[in-house]
């Protein structure tokens, strides 16, 4: 079984012997493949919705690992109990999503030690909740695959990572005078935009001509508060191309 280059890239992060679980698992790929490389001593696959479920309880128990990885249908957090794992991977939601399912499984997270979280749009959302409940983003990964990018946020609660969310969103003097600011650092990501690559760039264009198509949409109404809501994305349009003309490609 070959994972894709996303999935792939989230196996990497988990710690050897980790106790996992895998929420919205769909064909349960990544517990299977953890489990297998000893990435994970034992897994909770979780799903909410019968086809991917079904499909997960037969990738399980095709690969003979029935013993080791309990395939259960719930609501996000629902499928666990506080205290039995200590990493969480969720994969392929909106950042939104993950943030919810993560709000109303807090009491599920004392002991967890590491997420791993892939969100496909919102990140700045999810990076904003993580900084809200003292979750310190420790690396983040941007990778393209089939045509669309995503990004990968893995996390550690305050008291075990070995640096503090006011120095991960410290704001940073770029060239001109320019600054990368906190609320810029949340939306673009605090170590994507250490290292910028061809990817990193071509996501964010693509995100300024969104916004433009935005500031087109609400220009045309009359309200006052239509009015504010294009200022303001037209000064953060500002911005973000401020801080892409000053940030340095890097090149893999």
């Amino acid at each position: 079984m070959k994972l894709s280059n996303r999935l792939q890239r989230i196996h990497d992060q988990i710690p050897e012997g980790s106790r996992l679980a895998d929420i919205g698992s769909d064909h349960a790929l990544l517990p299977v493949a953890a489990v297998r490389s000893g990435k994970a001593a034992g897994a909770v696959a979780g799903e909410v919705n019968p086809g991917p479920y079904e499909a997960a309880r037969k990738q399980v128990s095709d690969a003979g690992l029935k013993e080791r990885i309990t395939v259960r249908r719930g609501d996000g957090l629902d499928v666990i109990s506080a205290g039995e794992v200590d990493v969480i991977t969720i994969a392929g939601m909106g950042g939104a999503l993950i943030a919810s399912i993560l709000d109303r499984g807090l009491s599920k997270l004392d002991e967890v030690k590491l997420l791993i979280l892939q969100p496909n749009v919102g990140e700045d959302i999810l990076r904003r909740w993580l900084l809200e409940h003292q979750w310190v983003v420790v690396a983040e990964q941007l990778l393209e695959e089939d045509g669309k990018v995503y990004e990968i946020i893995t996390a550690m609660p305050q008291d075990l990572s070995p640096i503090a969310n006011e120095e991960v969103y410290r704001a940073r003097p770029l060239e001109g005078g320019v600054e990368l600011t906190s609320d810029l650092l949340l939306r673009m990501g605090p170590y994507l935009t250490d290292r910028p690559t061809d990817v990193f760039f071509a996501k964010w264009e693509s995100e300024i001509v969104k916004l433009q198509s935005v500031v087109q949409s609400i220009s045309k109404s009359d309200q006052e508060s239509s009015r504010d809501k294009a200022a303001e994305v037209e000064r953060l349009i500002v911005n973000l191309k401020e801080v892409l003309s000053c940030l340095p490609k890097v090149k893999l």
